[in-house]
């Protein structure tokens, strides 16, 4: 016991010498070991533990028989980069500028500010990941001690205490990537008849198939978690240490990654507690409770269960550790969500769920939920789902996924779990309605949140300090998202306003301005004609291409030309990603414009934008990622020839 007094001692004044950080708790040979186990893409949805519909998974039953069970865990974000950088941060991406997946450009965090692995090993932690990272920020070094493949708690020193990450990937999307083959001669496990399909998917034997599928892969996520166990146990180091399991967002059924409502956000939680530190949670052993934790107390907590001390800057709140009482994490009953830019398809959703009530605001709300994204639709039961949409075989709750939706919505998720009932006109819940929508801008203007800037601007002038671009900018954010809700009221209401910020200096006001317009959908002659003169006149692109897109919106002008002559113009790939989605939707949409451009005339062109223009051109899955590996060694070709110079 001496000697890890003495380790601990030693590593602190040696790791705060190499970077200096927040002073932490004073360690003792008592502080535990923490192992976080991810599993990829996968929701609550999927685990008979947390929903009766789910798969059976005893050695994650087991853990929660030796700990807790915390039936309202949630992401942040329902897609990986953005969730993970949530989870080694404890910052909310939209503030730190991390919330698009992937990123153009990493963003730089504050000198003072660490990922959360450095305070613990500044303070005497080895720390380990095994291996996915996928951070939108970048990286300092003292973060991990290692974090390979082969990355493990094991390589220590003796009596160390460690901190250790291990993510699984047998449940990541890819695994439902399957071909006609498979489906023709399946090896599922799992029964398709015994499936219970989710209301907003059509019942047919190819979703129930890939369900069963997806199910066989929990099930070997479930044997992996406890080979972890048993390892921790084997080597003596199980009742030193908690354990957490969860999944690192929604799952990967359509509707769920990538998409903010509980399919895409509510995920599974257990940790096992060890008796020898039971002092440390609030719960009792074999436990459960619906207090609300979500990915920016994730950090926090290991850090209180650590004695570190958390630093101010971070956004989550511990939920285990010395001084945390049951009666607290009970009652918090809040978690705010966020989808942007996933891969090639943008999106702004910002979602607040409080008690039983979501509230789901769609600032993008022209682009259904289904529109193109060339990942999402390998998977077979994607293409079905489409298909049987055109055709009109889907009724109105499968249908939706492919239909404008209303600026902002409400559900009562524990009545209606799967979200398929928009309370937000019912007159009974209207007060509900408000509250929450007054919560939800409050929230986001007090981040301040960085995506009311579009992302090209946010690449040119905030990526290097995204928190001080957001301080200077508060008040200027403030107002657009006042502009942004106009899309809330009446269009009579909103007009005067709408007009007023057309001609607003600011040209984020105006991008902002011709976004409601498109969203209110309506034809109003003053509006047209400033409309027409914008896509023309204005200096700002962005403000252009929304012009455009509300002309097209109300059915006045193909908005195509404008979109050519932005991507023939524009020096920036982040801003052709936005203009080619605008194209993207006329073109699948109920339009009859000619959507047809030269995309040889594309004057700048990243990995992204790629995937936009096979998709347009009608390029395979293979010739797309072959032409993104000829850039990617064109590019390096390019930077190994810079460096020689």
């Amino acid at each position: 016991m001496l000697n890890r007094i003495l380790l601990i001692v030693v590593l602190f004044f040696s790791s705060s010498a190499a970077f200096a950080c927040e002073t932490p708790a004073t360690l003792t040979a008592q502080q535990p070991n923490v192992v976080w186990i991810m599993s990829e893409d996968n929701s609550k949805h999927y685990l008979k533990l947390f929903d009766k519909a789910g798969a059976e998974t005893p050695n994650i039953r087991k853990m929660a028989t030796n700990g807790v069970m915390f039936e309202r865990a949630f992401s942040n974000a329902p897609v990986c980069s953005v969730a993970r950088t949530t989870l080694i941060t404890g910052v909310y991406a939209p503030r730190l500028g991390t919330q698009f997946h992937r990123c153009i450009q990493p963003v730089t965090m504050p000198s003072e500010w660490k990922m959360f692995p450095a305070y613990l090993r500044a303070a005497g932690y080895y720390t380990t990941n095994a291996e996915k990272k996928d951070y939108n920020a970048i990286e300092s070094v003292d973060v991990w001690d290692e974090s390979s493949r082969n990355a493990h708690w094991k390589n220590r020193a003796e009596n160390q205490p460690f901190f250790h990450v291990q993510t699984f990937k047998d449940s990541h999307e890819s695994s439902l990537h399957f071909g006609q083959n498979w489906v023709d001669n399946p090896d599922n496990e799992t029964d398709p008849a015994s499936i219970t399909l989710h209301p907003y998917h059509p019942d047919t034997p190819l979703f129930r198939l890939t369900y069963a599928r997806y199910h066989d892969r929990i099930k070997t996520i479930d044997e992996k978690v406890g080979g972890v166990i048993k390892e921790l146990a084997d080597a003596g180091e199980l009742e030193n240490t908690f354990v957490f399991y969860f999944g690192d967002h929604g799952g990967v059924l359509a509707r769920g990654k990538g998409f903010a409502n509980e399919s895409g956000l509510h995920v599974p939680l257990v940790v096992r507690v060890p008796e020898k530190y039971k002092s440390l949670s609030p719960f009792q052993k074999n436990s459960k409770t619906n207090g609300f934790v979500e990915f920016v107390d994730f950090g926090p907590t290991v850090m209180k269960l650590a004695g570190v001390e958390v630093p101010s800057h971070m956004d989550g709140r511990p939920f285990m550790g010395q001084g945390i009482a049951s009666d607290d994490v009970n009652s918090r009953n809040e978690t705010f969500g966020h989808a942007d830019r996933m891969d090639e398809k943008y999106d702004m959703v910002r979602t607040l769920r409080v008690g039983k009530w979501k509230y789901i605001r769609n600032y993008q709300a022209i682009y259904p939920d289904g529109l193109q994204n060339n990942y999402r639709y390998i998977n077979l039961a994607w293409q079905e789902w489409r298909k049987l949409n055109s055709e009109g075989k889907l009724n109105d709750a499968q249908s939706a996924f492919f239909k404008r939706r209303p600026p902002e919505q409400l559900f009562d998720v524990l009545a209606d779990p799967h979200e398929v009932n928009d309370l937000a006109a019912d007159p009974a819940n209207q007060e509900t309605l408000v509250e929450l929508r007054t919560k939800l801008t409050t929230r986001v203007k007090a981040m301040p949140d960085l995506s009311f800037f579009p992302e090209n601007y946010l690449v040119d002038d905030a990526v290097n300090s995204p928190i001080q671009f957001g301080q200077d900018n508060k008040e200027r954010i403030a107002s657009l998202v006042d502009v942004a809700d106009l899309a809330l009221v009446p269009f009579e209401e909103a007009l005067p306003k709408m007009m007023n910020a057309c001609d607003n200096q600011d040209p984020i006001q105006r991008y902002w301005a011709y976004s409601v317009a498109s969203i209110h959908g309506k034809k109003q002659d003053q509006l047209i004609q400033r409309a027409k003169a914008a896509t023309s006149d204005d200096p700002d692109m962005t403000v252009r291409l929304r012009a455009a897109e509300y002309l097209g919106t109300v059915n006045i002008e193909n908005p195509t030309a404008v979109i050519q002559s932005i991507l023939a113009e524009s020096d920036s790939p982040t801003l052709n990603l936005i203009a080619l989605q605008t194209l993207v939707h006329f073109q699948d949409g109920d339009w009859d414009f000619d959507t047809k451009i030269d995309t040889t005339n594309i004057k700048t062109i990243d990995q992204q934008t790629l995937r936009r223009i096979g998709y347009l051109d009608g390029w395979s899955q293979n010739m797309i990622k072959q032409k993104q590996k000829e850039m990617t060694k064109s590019k390096n070709g390019k930077n190994k020839k810079n460096k020689s110079k």
